[in-house]
């Protein structure tokens, strides 16, 4: 089934371009089904290219999903045409009564500055305890993730001596949890992010644990014994030419950046990239629309949440 999105969206041609399935509202609505409700809680700058690469990972499931784009009142982006941002995204305020049957929360820019100085800090901590409530099951990435464990459970990002950027292998430590279904014993994924969580505090929150791992990257993927909250600290969603594309404009910038490890062949920047993570990335979204979000969610969204996601399947 499709992902469900308006027509006028921008990522609507590269999806069609790309012969991913997608819906316009008209023919869903013919559709006896009630389609998963996904909000996407998108903070990063370049707000188009995110949703295309979120949209494109959606849509790859056989469940129909409708996705409501949100961006944060508090904080004006710079970066993305204002228009594209009235037309096409809501606040919090708009859906603060309204419940999801899942939440996506995006990394930011910001990881280097202390998560209360960030200007739209108070009310993405609404937005996360509103979740609590409001959301069957939670997907963070990146900073998204940090900013969701310190603000649950108190634990702390540190700064890396150098940026973690490249794609790195990654170790299942969990083969029965419903999330890593299908997945190689060794996958990849991508990296881009100046700082880290570290395991000695995840594993002291009972509530948490740890499903896979790099000894590159260090944690990839933690979340709650009970499934309703993901923490992924990658980029699985990237695009072939996402960090390039980040590699080639600190380069031009001047600022100090290192070839993002095992990207290019032989590490050579002059080359094209080869892309190692799609299958990795396709089975991390539709396990967790399937098993963390369809096989839980009543079908009467106003009961939601249920509870007891993915493990329990």
């Amino acid at each position: 089934m499709p992902v469900k999105i308006p027509i006028t969206l921008p990522a609507r041609t590269t999806l069609e371009r790309e012969n991913i399935f997608i819906m316009d509202e008209d023919r869903a609505a013919h559709q006896d089904i009630r389609p998963l409700r996904v909000a996407i809680l998108n903070l990063m700058p370049t707000k188009i290219a995110t949703e295309t690469q979120l949209l494109r990972l959606l849509s790859n499931s056989a469940l129909q999903v409708e996705v409501t784009l949100l961006h944060t009142a508090t904080y004006e982006s710079k970066n993305t045409d204002a228009d594209h941002l009235l037309n096409h995204y809501l606040t919090f305020q708009d859906v603060r009564n309204e419940k999801f049957d899942g939440l996506i929360i995006t990394g930011a820019p910001v990881e280097q500055m202390p998560f209360e100085e960030v200007e739209y800090w108070d009310e993405l901590t609404r937005i996360l305890d509103w979740a609590e409530t409001n959301v069957e099951s939670n997907f963070y990435i990146c900073w998204g993730a940090q900013a969701a464990l310190y603000h649950r459970y108190g634990i702390p990002k540190y700064d890396l001596p150098r940026k973690m950027f490249g794609v790195y292998e990654h170790r299942i430590l969990s083969p029965t949890e419903s999330l890593l279904r299908g997945f190689d014993d060794i996958f990849l994924a991508p990296h881009s992010r100046h700082t880290e969580i570290r395991r000695a505090d995840v594993e002291k929150v009972r509530e948490l644990q740890i499903l896979a791992e790099s000894s590159e990257a260090g944690i990839y993927i933690a979340g709650t014994k009970d499934g309703r909250h993901l923490f992924i600290t990658g980029h699985s969603e990237y695009d072939p030419l996402t960090l390039k594309g980040e590699y080639d404009r600190d380069v031009n910038r001047g600022l100090p950046i290192h070839v993002p490890q095992n990207y290019y062949p032989n590490d050579d920047p002059t080359q094209p990239p080869d892309v190692r993570w799609r299958g990795h990335a396709n089975l991390l979204y539709s396990n967790w629309l399937n098993y963390y979000v369809y096989q839980v969610t009543p079908y009467d969204v106003n009961q939601i949440p249920q509870g007891q996601a993915g493990a329990s399947v």
